[in-house]
C-alpha cells in the first residue's frame, strides 16, 4: 500500500518541471521583446577559462569518487582447475568424518554439469542430486564468475571424501566446504588431491554469500566473460554485438584481474569521462561556465548515467562515443570557415568517433545517421546563402567524409575483430590480411543481423519506447534480501526530473527548430530523434537502457533552457540552481536503488515506490 508521501513526490516533481518550463517560456517571450531594443546583457564566451577548468575538475572528481565507491570487490578467485574433458575428477579429503552442511563454489569459463559425490570410506559414493534428478552442482552460463551453492541431499550423513566429476571442458575456481556446525573449513581441515590445489588456494576471499559485489549479474554474464575470452584469444561466447566495447572492457580486467572491480572499471571510467566531453559541448553551444557546469551536474547525477556505467556492459562505450561525435560535429559546424584545416580536423575526429562507436554497438549507426542529416542541412543552408561560392569547399568536404565516415570507420570496425582471429586459424601479426579473418568478420555480421532481427523473447522488465519517455518502466538489474528484512536492489531508469522536464524542453527544441529556424535547437532535436525513432520501428524485446543515448540530448535541451534563463531572467542563478539541486536531491533519495544499498520496506513505500505497478523496487 502506498503512503500519501509516495503519491505527493511524483506530483511535486512533475509540477516543478512544468512550472519551471513555463517560467522559461514566460521570461523568454518577455526577454526577446526587451532585447529587441537593448543589447544582450549575457554575451557568450565559448573559450575554456580557468573557472571552467575548476568547475569541471571539481565536478568530475566528486562524481568519480561517488561512482567508484562500492563498485565491486577487488578480489575473486584467479586460479582455476581446468577439467579438459568429461569424467575426470577432483578429490577433497576431510581430516575427519563430519556432516557437510553446505558447499559453495566459484565457476570459471565454459558450461557443463558436475557430478558431486560424498563418501565416508572412499569406496562407496552417494550422488548429490536435486529432487528432479538434476545435478546438484551445475555450471550454467548464468553461473559463471560468481559464487554458487550446491544442492545437497537432505538425508546425507557424515562424510570424509568429496568428489567433483567434470561433465566437459570447464574451469572451476575455489570450493568452500562448510562443516556440521555451519563453519567454513580451512585448508588445515582438508586435503586436496595432487593437481587440484587451485580449488583451495584462495580460501581467504570466500564471501559469506553471493552478491552483485562479488560476482556477475544481468548481462555481465555475457560481456565480462567475453572480455576475458578476448584476452585469452579464444572464440567468445557472446558475438551478438561488435567487439570494440568488450575489448575496452577487457582493459580493466588486464589491470585489476578478473574481478568485479576489474570488469566494471572501464565502464565506470568512461562514465566519468563523459562529463568533460559533455561539459565541452555545453560550453561550446551556450558559452557560459555556469550553464555548462549545471548541465553536466544534471547529467552526472542522472540515474541512468550512474547505474548503466557501473555495470560491465557495452552501452556505456556507445554513449561515450555518441557524445564525442556530436562534440566534434558541433565544433566543425561552429568553426569559422577561414579555419579550414581545423574544420577538417573536427570533421575527421567526428568520423573516428563514429567508427569507434559503431565498432562498440550498432546503435551508434543511428546517431551517425543523425549526423548525416545535420551535415546535409548545413550544406543546404550554405548553398542557399552562398550559392556557387561554397561549391569547391563542398566537394572537398565530400571527399573528406568518404575517408573519415566510410573508409576509417570500416577499418576501425575490421581491426576490432583482432582477438577473434586466432581461434579460427587467423593468427600472427598479418592476420588482418587472412581470408579466414575476413570470413570471421563477414560471418559475424550475418549472425548479428539474424540474431537481432529474429529475436523473439519475453522479459519481466522489458519496456517499449513510449514508456521510456515518461520513466514508466525501469529495468530491474538486481534484487536480493538483506539481514533484518531489508532489501537490496537497483534498477536503470532516468532521473524523473530529467525525463519529464527534458521531454518538455525537447518538444520546445522541435518547435524552435521548425518555426524559428534555431540551429542549436535543430542540432539537439535531430540528435534526439535519430536515437529514438529507430526504436519505434523495432518489434523485438527492448529495455529502458536503450533510451540512454537520448538522455544526452535531454540534458542538452535542458542546457538550452539554462542558457535562455541566463540571458532573459534576472534571477537566472536561482532558476538554474534550483533545478540542479532538485536533480541532485532526487539522486540522493533514490541512491539505495541505484547503488544497491540495503533499505527497509518502509523507505521504499514512503520515498521510492512512485508507481506501484511498474516501478519494480
Amino acid at each position: 500500500m502506498l503512503s500519501n508521501l509516495t503519491i505527493i513526490f511524483p506530483l511535486a516533481v512533475a509540477l516543478f518541471a512544468l512550472l519551471w518550463c513555463c517560467r522559461w517560456l514566460s521570461v523568454r517571450r518577455a526577454g526577446i521583446a526587451l532585447l529587441a531594443d537593448h543589447p544582450d546583457q549575457a554575451p557568450a564566451d565559448r573559450r575554456m577559462t580557468k573557472p571552467d577548468w575548476m568547475l569541471l575538475g571539481g565536478l568530475t572528481a566528486v562524481y568519480a569518487l561517488i561512482a567508484f565507491i562500492g563498485l565491486g570487490s577487488v578480489k575473486a578467485p584467479q586460479t582455476f582447475l581446468h577439467f579438459a574433458q568429461g569424467n575426470t575428477y577432483a578429490l577433497i579429503e576431510l581430516d575427519e568424518p563430519q556432516s557437510v552442511t553446505a558447499l559453495r563454489y566459484y565457476c570459471g569459463l565454459n558450461t557443463a554439469d558436475y557430478r558431486l559425490q560424498f563418501s565416508l570410506d572412499g569406496e562407496n559414493w552417494t550422488d548429490q542430486v536435486q529432487s528432479d534428478g538434476a545435478s546438484g552442482m551445475t555450471q550454467l552460463y548464468t553461473q559463471l564468475f560468481r559464487w554458487n551453492d550446491a544442492v545437497l541431499n537432505a538425508d546425507r550423513g557424515p562424510v570424509r571424501y568429496i568428489r567433483i566429476i567434470s561433465g566437459g571442458d570447464e574451469y572451476l575456481g575455489e570450493v568452500a566446504v562448510y562443516g556440521q556446525d555451519g563453519t567454513l573449513l580451512g585448508p588445515e581441515d582438508m586435503t586436496v588431491a595432487s593437481g587440484c590445489e587451485a580449488l583451495t588456494d584462495e580460501q581467504d576471499i570466500i564471501p559469506a554469500e553471493y552478491s552483485f559485489k562479488n560476482g556477475t549479474y544481468f548481462d555481465e554474464i555475457y560481456h565480462a566473460r567475453t572480455a576475458l575470452e578476448m584476452i585469452e584469444e579464444i572464440w567468445p561466447y557472446e558475438i551478438t554485438h561488435p567487439p570494440l566495447g568488450k575489448a575496452i572492457l577487457s582493459l580493466g580486467i588486464r589491470l585489476f584481474g578478473m574481478t568485479p572491480f576489474g570488469w566494471r572499471f572501464m565502464g565506470t571510467l568512461f562514465g566519468v569521462l563523459m562529463l568533460p566531453a559533455l561539459y565541452l559541448l555545453l560550453k561550446r553551444m551556450f558559452g557560459c561556465a555556469w550553464v555548462a557546469a549545471a548541465g553536466s551536474t544534471v547529467f552526472a547525477f542522472d540515474f541512468m548515467h550512474f547505474v548503466q556505467t557501473r555495470i560491465a556492459t557495452i552501452d556505456t562505450y556507445a554513449v561515450f562515443f555518441i557524445i564525442l561525435m556530436h562534440l566534434f560535429m558541433y565544433l566543425w559546424l561552429t568553426e569559422p570557415p577561414e579555419r579550414s584545416r581545423r574544420r577538417l580536423l573536427w570533421l575527421g575526429l567526428t568520423g573516428v568517433s563514429f567508427g569507434m562507436g559503431a565498432a562498440s554497438k550498432w546503435v551508434c549507426i543511428y546517431a551517425g545517421a543523425g549526423l548525416g542529416i545535420i551535415w546535409l542541412v548545413y550544406w543546404a543552408v550554405r548553398f542557399v546563402r552562398e550559392k556557387k561560392a561554397a561549391l569547391n569547399e563542398f566537394w572537398l568536404n565530400v571527399g573528406w567524409c568518404l575517408v573519415f565516415f566510410i573508409l576509417v570507420p570500416c577499418l576501425i570496425y575490421y581491426v576490432s575483430y583482432w582477438s577473434y582471429g586466432p581461434s579460427q586459424g587467423a593468427d600472427g601479426p598479418f592476420r588482418l590480411f587472412s581470408k579466414k579473418y575476413l570470413q570471421v568478420v563477414i560471418d559475424n555480421q550475418t549472425y548479428m543481423w539474424n540474431y537481432h532481427s529474429d529475436l523473439v523473447s519475453t522479459h519481466p522488465y522489458s519496456s517499449k519506447w513510449y514508456q521510456w519517455l515518461f520513466d514508466a518502466r525501469p529495468i530491474l538489474y538486481y534484487l536480493d534480501s538483506a539481514p533484518g528484512g531489508e532489501t537490496v536492489s537497483f534498477a536503470a531508469f532516468n532521473n524523473p526530473l530529467v525525463s519529464w522536464a527534458g521531454l518538455i524542453a525537447m518538444g520546445a527544441m522541435g518547435w524552435l527548430a521548425v518555426r524559428r529556424k534555431d540551429e542549436r535547437a535543430a542540432f539537439i532535436f535531430i540528435g534526439y530523434m535519430a536515437n529514438l525513432l529507430p526504436w519505434v520501428l523495432v518489434s523485438r524485446l527492448t529495455f529502458a537502457y536503450h533510451y540512454f543515448p537520448c538522455t544526452v540530448f535531454l540534458v542538452l535541451a535542458i542546457g538550452y533552457v539554462f542558457a535562455d534563463l541566463r540571458r532573459y531572467d534576472s534571477a537566472w542563478k536561482a532558476s538554474i540552481g534550483s533545478f540542479s539541486a532538485v536533480a541532485v536531491g532526487l539522486f540522493a533519495v533514490f541512491y539505495p536503488v541505484l547503488a544497491g544499498i540495503p533499505r527497509t520496506a518502509q523507505y521504499s513505500r514512503v520515498f521510492l515506490k512512485w508507481f506501484a505497478d511498474t516501478w519494480p523496487f
